[in-house]
């Protein structure tokens, strides 16, 4: 088959469904799903309700792949289990539904259209775009939602990408072949996560408007959660992300905005705590020099900070991973030059 032949070619969909405690909700869900997916991974994460035994007893299409996962892996683990097996049956495009019936299967066609064009390689539900869709959803969730947002914002670097712990997603197998699989968050943090991990390889990310479905099932995701695990782990994407992208990989002007900000902030907020509480304790109030030493600094410092901010926003991947990788997952570039070079030596 030639390359002109392979872009017409529809690509191939499969759709994993992580699962516990689901046998309430999972045939409605199965039953959902539409005639464009060709493979359906159900991940059994060691569930209490066996609901793999369950959709094999109830549930029947040759489509159909149960996965059992020995002993509970998260719901990244489960879902990771899925991309392993779609990796395996070389499979086009995964995505990722859960087993609550939040999601609606019939989107699948739209959740994958931009991928399918090779216009992204990653692409994920997001719930805000319509103001009566919002309203349908809790408080707790939305106000939770909107601060992750900003975070994952700062996180990964995809500025315009919002409604971070969106489970609706689906992720094109080039660049699923670049994803240490095996070191992606095995948790509830694995939607954030994964992001972070898309960012170091330069994926496309396109957000699609969609709308959840809220009935009387019960989220395993705990405030518990969200308040002592995520900080820690978000900070630790954040520093990995920046030294990464802007020191290992790469040294430009946000790498500089960056230093020059770090260099002039923390000198100037030790210098300002440390005279602040002296005058404090001495009652002495601190001379007019002394403050611009550390309200200069902190200044300048935030500008440049904003700047290395601004310089982020700016470099967004815009070219997809999928165009310049082969099905092997090797970059098509680094395989032309290797063809040119053994035409050179001939």
């Amino acid at each position: 088959m030639d390359r002109n032949e392979e872009m017409d070619t529809q690509p191939t969909i499969a759709v994993c469904i992580p699962c516990y405690k689901a046998t309430a909700t999972i045939l409605q869900v199965l039953e959902s799903v539409g005639p464009e997916v060709s493979r359906i991974y159900v991940i059994d994460d060691a569930c209490p309700e066996s609901t793999a035994d369950y959709v094999e007893q109830y549930y029947s299409d040759t489509r159909l792949t149960v996965i059992r996962n020995e002993m509970n892996l998260g719901v990244g683990g489960a879902v990771v289990q899925g991309y392993r097996a779609v990796l395996n049956d070389d499979i086009d495009i995964a995505v990722k539904i859960d087993s609550d019936g939040q999601m609606d299967p019939s989107l699948v066609p739209y959740l994958t259209s931009s991928i399918a064009s090779g216009a992204a390689d990653y692409a994920k539900g997001c719930r805000f775009y319509s103001l009566k869709d919002m309203q349908s959803m809790p408080h707790i969730r939305l106000l939770g939602n909107a601060a992750l947002s900003i975070i994952n914002k700062v996180t990964s670097g995809y500025w315009t990408v919002v409604d971070p712990t969106n489970g609706f997603t689906a992720i094109h197998r080039a660049a699923l072949q670049q994803l240490p699989l095996n070191r992606i968050s095995q948790g509830y943090f694995f939607e954030s996560d994964m992001l972070y991990r898309l960012s170091t390889i330069r994926a496309v990310v396109k957000d699609v408007p969609m709308a959840s479905v809220y009935k009387d099932e019960e989220s395993q995701l705990r405030i518990s959660h969200v308040l002592f695990k995520f900080p820690p782990l978000y900070a630790r994407a954040f520093v990995k992300r920046i030294l990464y992208c802007y020191f290992l990989r790469d040294f430009n002007a946000v790498s500089l905005h960056f230093l020059i900000a770090m260099a002039l902030l923390i000198p100037g907020t030790f210098w300002g705590s440390y005279h602040w509480w002296k005058s404090i304790e001495s009652g002495v109030i601190a001379t007019t020099g002394t403050v611009m030493l550390a309200v200069l600094p902190l200044i300048l410092g935030f500008q440049f900070l904003l700047g290395a901010i601004q310089g982020d926003m700016a470099h967004q991947p815009d070219e997809p991973v999928q165009k310049t990788t082969d099905r092997t997952g090797r970059r098509r570039q680094m395989s032309m030059q290797t063809t040119n070079g053994s035409r050179n030596r001939r």
